[in-house]
């Protein structure tokens, strides 16, 4: 089994048809677990430094290939034409964390898939930009340390007519028709920047907590960043992932796993409503 160094899962006989339930045995167990539910009532709101996107405005080098997994859609990060990777700081992190991939998390079209819950919702979509310490050589020396991977956390919500135009997503959704079929790969045409995939979100608001990776093997070195402010998608995007198929030739829905116990951690929410003095 080889480690997927975009997503960190281990490439091993498992699926989503149970959302994780059947993991056991493949899935590392422990105290630190995610997905789990966030709420504002449950979080500690304080005046952590806000994420700092180093690269994320600079075009990424080509090719940008997707790819079906088998239980996501699936792309690794390259260098920037500047030679160097997007980056993150700030939050609860401790030094640069790089991008290394970004994948999604889906329903299908009688259920939302999105992986955590806020405040007792559950979005349509999730998608996740996983992020290595610079500490570490590379995803699978990194996942051996609880400070290893960060993980960027954005939802989507399926609205009538959005508001406004997301270009590198746009291309994503452009390219998922070509997807369906398992181990399919598609080149995004032209480039695009990482920031494009979040465009006018607000980062300055989110919840942040000790947790895992949310496939197998599940270990406990993730950092979660996960924004409060859903990006609109339209329907007809979103049903464009609930086409594509796992490597039985079924459509790959609701690939999300289910809630895990908080275990008393601490989750934190970064806010800049009630603690605007703070902030810059």
């Amino acid at each position: 089994m080889g480690i997927d160094t975009s997503t960190g899962s281990v490439n091993s006989d498992w699926n989503h048809e149970q959302n994780g339930l059947d993991w056991e045995g493949t899935c590392a167990t422990g105290r630190r677990q995610t997905p789990i539910r966030l709420s504002l009532d449950s979080s500690l709101i304080m005046p952590l430094p806000r994420i700092f996107f180093g690269n994320y405005d600079v075009r990424l080098n080509r090719p940008l290939t997707l790819i079906n997994k088998g239980y996501t859609v699936d792309m690794s990060i390259p260098e920037t034409r500047n030679g160097q990777k997007p980056f993150i700081t700030g939050g609860l992190l401790k030094g640069q964390y790089v991008a290394e991939g970004v994948h999604f998390h889906w329903g299908s079209p009688n259920s939302r898939g999105a992986e955590h819950l806020i405040n007792n919702r559950r979005y349509d979509i999730e998608m996740h930009i996983v992020h290595r310490n610079t500490r570490y050589s590379d995803v699978s020396e990194a996942l051996n340390h609880p400070d290893g991977i960060a993980v960027l956390g954005i939802m989507f919500k399926i609205v009538n007519t959005p508001d406004r135009i997301y270009p590198g997503l746009r291309k994503i959704y452009s390219e998922l028709p070509n997807l369906v079929e398992y181990k399919a790969e598609a080149e995004i045409p032209g480039s695009i920047t990482l920031g494009q995939l979040l465009g006018d979100l607000n980062t300055r608001d989110f919840y942040t907590y000790k947790g895992s990776l949310t496939t197998p093997d599940c270990q406990e070195a993730v950092t979660w960043t996960v924004f409060s402010q859903p990006i609109p998608i339209a329907y007809s995007d979103a049903a464009k992932f609930w086409n594509i198929l796992d490597s039985n030739g079924n459509p790959i829905e609701n690939n999300y796993r289910i809630l895990q116990p908080r275990n008393n951690r601490p989750v934190f929410y970064r806010t800049t409503k009630d603690f605007g003095s703070y902030y810059g």
